[in-house]
């Protein structure tokens, strides 16, 4: 582990430079950052996951109120997904803590979930003539519901918001990007602070480290907040294939790193 000072000044480094990369492919830099806490920064287990909940809660808070400020909150859609995640993301912090607390069995979740996150990413070709479709096609309320109540509880488990899966999945549903992007942020930071309180007072009655590390997490979230701020101006300069394919084979090699580390 590397020392106090040293550790948030790489945090905060390591962050912008995974979200400039990761939010032009409309990628939460959060998904790669527990893997870089893991390996480089020795954040103890479980308290990397709430940690790197701690950085959606710093990065996010920029981008929800600038689609406030352009009158796009996400209506009704943001309710349901906030419906399912919150509960998924305690269910998922009580898992992680009471069933999943090993280093050894918390590799193979984040090669699981790595490894096809990757394989989409860079096998999937966006379609610039991609459009909304029929309400009759949209996935259902209830369904909705309880398929964010999964994604919070692998939020909980690993450590993201949920939003980088949500996204695609509704959009593919016929939802547009428009109304789907302000609402899987704001599910992504209600997620967060859920996760992080409810680890936070999982830690009272826990020997082991479960509490986030505050200072490391605040370091990662003020880095990828500056990141993602500035990957999106260059996201009109990039190849948008390159950068999928770039981002997708990356998760792809963490991924089964981590599914070999973990066998």
């Amino acid at each position: 582990m590397l020392g106090t000072g040293w550790t948030e000044t790489v945090a905060l480094v390591a962050a912008f430079v995974i979200a400039v990369v990761a939010s032009p492919a409309g990628i939460s830099g959060a998904v790669l950052l527990l893997p870089f806490q893991v390996g480089v920064l020795g954040t103890p287990s479980p308290a990397v996951t709430p940690t790197n909940l701690l950085y959606n809660v710093v990065a996010t808070p920029g981008a929800i109120y600038r689609y406030w400020r352009q009158g796009q909150t996400g209506g009704r859609l943001t309710r349901l997904l906030i419906a399912g995640t919150l509960p998924g993301v305690m269910a998922g912090s009580v898992i992680r803590v009471e069933l999943l607390p090993g280093a050894r069995v918390f590799d193979l979740v984040v090669g699981a979930v790595l490894t096809p996150l990757g394989g989409w990413i860079a096998l999937s070709r966006p379609d610039a003539r991609a459009r909304s479709v029929g309400p009759g096609h949209r996935i259902a309320a209830p369904v909705l519901v309880l398929l964010s109540a999964a994604v919070g509880c692998a939020g909980g488990i690993y450590g993201i918001g949920g939003g980088s899966i949500l996204a695609p999945i509704l959009i593919g549903g016929g939802r547009p990007p428009s109304e789907v992007a302000p609402a899987a942020l704001a599910s992504t930071f209600v997620t967060s602070v859920a996760g992080v309180v409810t680890f936070t007072i999982l830690s009272i009655h826990q020997h082991a480290h479960v509490a986030p590390d505050w200072l490391t997490g605040i370091a990662l979230g003020a880095g990828g907040l500056a990141g993602a701020y500035t990957g999106a101006r260059l996201q009109s300069r990039l190849p948008d294939l390159l950068i999928r394919r770039v981002m997708g084979v990356l998760a792809l090699a963490i991924g089964i790193r981590y599914l070999v580390l973990g066998a």
